[in-house]
């Protein structure tokens, strides 16, 4: 379960964050995430709850927005959304296709008091 060792990361950024700038508690934490980061939504929730607990962001809400994939197709030469990395080209039907866009994840915002 990768999605811990994320959510360990994103405690350590939250907590610097809080530390230079003297938040108290953050009661909201929005991160963006790519449809192709392999990131499963429930797991990341459960390892959020876990990670969190003893940090400024104990019981914050996680708010996962997900960001389409995009890919450049090499048939058209046009970026187009895809939903899958092996889909072909909504354009023109092609098959070749790279990924650019889609495997990210970052925090968006935080919600702080």
């Amino acid at each position: 379960m990768h999605e811990m060792s994320l959510c360990e990361g994103i405690r350590t950024v939250i907590e610097d964050q809080a530390r230079a700038h003297d938040v108290k508690a953050v009661k909201r934490v929005r991160l963006e995430i790519g449809r192709f980061a392999g990131v499963e939504k429930p797991a990341m929730e459960f390892a959020f709850d876990v990670v969190m607990r003893g940090s400024v962001a104990e019981g914050a809400v996680l708010e996962m927005i997900e960001l389409p994939g995009r890919a450049m197709c090499y048939d058209c030469m046009k970026e187009v959304e895809i939903e899958d990395r092996l889909d072909p080209c909504p354009e023109c039907g092609g098959g070749k296709l790279m990924p650019v866009a889609g495997d990210e994840m970052r925090i968006k915002d935080l919600e702080v008091i």
